[in-house]
């Protein structure tokens, strides 16, 4: 009988999120918005926090995580 494989630690402490660093276009797909509304949230500072390599713009998955997790507890406070 084989033996049930183990779960990957590393992607529950990501949430889901991908072991890389996100683009814009990654995260206006992850939000379902257009990409004009990511650079928007940086532009005034509302979204989840980027970062410059270069002339390219990444977002850190931990980062993106804590935008999530902020927003939903703003939410739930609120209610």
């Amino acid at each position: 009988m084989a033996k049930p494989a183990d779960p990957d630690l590393r992607a529950t402490l990501r949430g889901g999120l991908p072991d890389r660093y996100l683009t814009p276009d990654d995260i206006a797909e992850m939000f379902e918005v257009p990409l004009e509304t990511v650079y928007q949230w940086r532009k005034k500072r509302t979204g989840p926090r980027g970062f410059r390599i270069g002339k390219h713009l990444r977002y850190d998955p931990a980062d993106v995580r804590a935008y999530v997790d902020q927003r939903k507890y703003a939410e739930t406070a609120a209610a």
